[in-house]
């Protein structure tokens, strides 16, 4: 019998990555507090990597203690620029600031996940892109962050490469799936050895 697959994220585009790929979940988004969990491995000297890693895995924590059957996919997304963890912006001169940054440099997105099965992990993965940035006008900057404030205020960085965000960058190194988020070729192998879904 296929387990249940609970997706513990609230992101539309994870959920709508498995349903394309055939692979139905449900999704209960798990609540914990990124900023202060964050802050709190930012002072103990935590790698980005492991930063993005601990938080996927405390989100599925939260959701498998409350469905132990379950195969429970906990995911998160930080981005590295320069040793410095950029956020999501608070405000749109703080998503303005944060792309006039990384003109012309090179940033990595990093995309952990981590599933729990049985109440404990069984499996984990931390994809990376690096995203080298074009050299946009500040006019540009200023008209992209107002036309698209409403989707970019959610993503670290300010920009979303499946949408306008596209038309900053210069080009990517690394699998597409990790940008948006979510490690999925690395989850659909795991799946698939498992016999938990048809190769």
């Amino acid at each position: 019998m296929t387990p249940t697959i609970i997706l513990a994220s609230a992101s539309s585009i994870r959920r709508t990555l498995f349903e394309n790929a055939g692979v139905p979940v449900q999704t209960d988004v798990a609540r914990i507090d990124e900023q202060s969990i964050k802050a709190s491995l930012l002072a103990e000297g935590a790698k980005p990597r492991d930063i993005a890693d601990t938080l996927a895995e405390m989100k599925a924590r939260k959701i498998a203690s409350k469905n132990p059957q379950a195969l429970v996919i906990g995911c998160d997304q930080v981005l590295d620029f320069e040793g410095a963890l950029l956020s999501k912006p608070r405000s749109q001169d703080e998503a303005i600031d944060q792309l006039s940054k990384m003109k012309g440099k090179t940033h990595k997105l990093l995309s952990a996940a981590v599933i729990y099965e049985d109440n404990k992990p069984v499996w984990r993965s931390v994809g990376q892109v690096r995203i080298h940035f074009g050299q946009p006008s500040d006019t540009y900057l200023a008209d992209y962050v107002a036309r698209n404030w409403d989707s970019i205020q959610h993503s670290v960085g300010a920009y979303k490469l499946e949408e306008e965000g596209a038309r900053l960058i210069a080009r990517l190194e690394g699998d597409y799936f990790t940008v948006l988020g979510l490690p999925l070729l690395d989850i659909l192998s795991y799946f698939s050895l498992r016999g938990i879904i048809a190769t």
